[in-house]
């Protein structure tokens, strides 16, 4: 069921700060009781006083449900768009973006780190359907433009990426993608809406893994397509629908709750990695440190200009090879050993054998003394005292 936003501040909202969109942005009070949050529409379908006929646009939860539209209202609100849609997950999401852009016999340009689901998607599965790829840094918009082909139709952008941290130039892809009649897409995700807007900056699509930052708890699955082009909203909702990759209400439920507080928990995020990037630069057992914020980081100079900061996600490589980083990785007290991120708590990975393993032996390969960290919102005297334990 596509629903539109009625622009970046909302016809029914006082006010168009972040986090007033965040909390009211489709999110009325309920009209029978008055209930201040948005009630679980727990139902797998809606009665109809004629046949055809539906009260409200709904008819099964499949193809509309009235928490998930409350999610997709919100979730369009803070990227500034006109069209938000919530998918069961990230991967989800990203299956039905290429479905509803792709068709056997295109091409698509790729990050040279691009998170590791991503690149087994469009390599194991997209591939042998007839798409091809070609994977180069995005951070080289002349690479990019050399990588175009004539039956280039999509140009896949995450920046942040995941887990170099790479940063690319938003704007500028878009001119390379739109000079040839391709759309670029930005995975949001690293950033979230709250740092960065990439539809403001000439992009066609944004993705999010709302599994991340937006849901912010670790305790929910989701993804989510937000788009300013009615004829791909309509594409999405049709894939959506038929494909049946959606979330639940609950799902849907538990997302929109931790959006509400999405700017605060981004700030503490931002300040609690700042001071964690200070620690590492110092220390004499971290090899190298990629973050964005740091003046000698390749992307620093791009990330300012399209960013308000610089996120909560932090890597590093140590000395002593894989094993010392996999050492490091067990040590830890309060940055639990996990996949995912964007949760409260602060988690520790060893992207070549968790995250990204899917990516070994090819392109997109990572350091293998490579370390990633959530960095949560926990007190930042703590995580620094049990980072610098296990590094010592």
């Amino acid at each position: 069921m596509t629903t539109e936003f009625p622009g970046p501040a909302g016809t029914d909202i006082t006010g168009d700060g972040f986090s007033t969109r965040a909390i009211h942005a489709g999110q009325d009070p309920e009209q029978l009781t008055g209930a201040v949050a948005v009630p679980i529409y727990q139902t797998s379908t809606f009665a109809q006083d004629v046949a055809g006929e539906t009260r409200a646009g709904y008819d099964y939860t499949r193809a509309g449900n009235p928490t998930r539209t409350a999610l997709e209202v919100a979730l369009a609100s803070l990227e500034g768009a006109r069209f938000g849609h919530a998918f069961a997950s990230g991967m989800a999401a990203s299956d039905a973006l290429l479905r509803a852009v792709l068709k056997p016999g295109d091409h698509i340009v790729i990050p040279n780190d691009a998170y590791g689901g991503t690149f087994r998607l469009i390599d194991k599965i997209f591939k042998p359907w007839g798409i091809e790829h070609t994977s180069v840094p995005l951070v080289d918009l002349d690479a990019v433009r050399a990588a175009v082909r004539p039956n280039t139709k999509l140009i896949w952008s995450e920046t942040p990426t995941n887990p170099l941290l790479s940063v690319s130039d938003i704007a500028g892809l878009a001119a390379v993608a739109h000079e040839a009649g391709a759309k670029l897409v930005v995975d949001n995700t690293f950033a979230s809406p709250y740092l960065q807007q990439p539809l403001a900056l000439g992009a066609d699509i944004v993705l999010h893994s709302t599994t991340k930052y937006i849901g912010g708890h670790s305790d929910v699955i989701g993804g989510a397509l937000i788009t300013n082009d009615q004829q791909l909203s309509e594409d999405f909702d049709f894939h959506a629908k038929s494909m049946g990759g959606v979330p639940g209400p609950f799902d849907a439920w538990l997302t929109l709750r931790g959006l509400k507080t999405l700017a605060v928990r981004m700030d503490r995020h931002c300040d609690n990695a700042e001071a964690v990037v200070e620690l590492l630069v110092g220390h004499p057992r971290v090899e190298k440190v990629y973050y964005p914020g740091l003046p000698g980081h390749p992307g620093h100079e791009v990330a300012k200009s399209q960013m308000s900061r610089f996120g909560g996600m932090v890597s590093f490589t140590v000395v002593g090879g894989i094993e010392e980083a996999i050492k490091v990785c067990s040590r830890t007290r309060l940055f639990l050993l996990a996949e995912s991120l964007g949760g409260v708590e602060s988690l520790i990975e060893h992207p070549g054998v968790m995250t990204h393993a899917s990516v070994a032996g090819s392109d997109l390969e990572v350091p293998a003394s490579l370390i990633r960290l959530s960095v949560g919102i926990e007190d930042i005297a703590d995580l620094l005292t049990d980072l610098k334990d296990a590094l010592d």
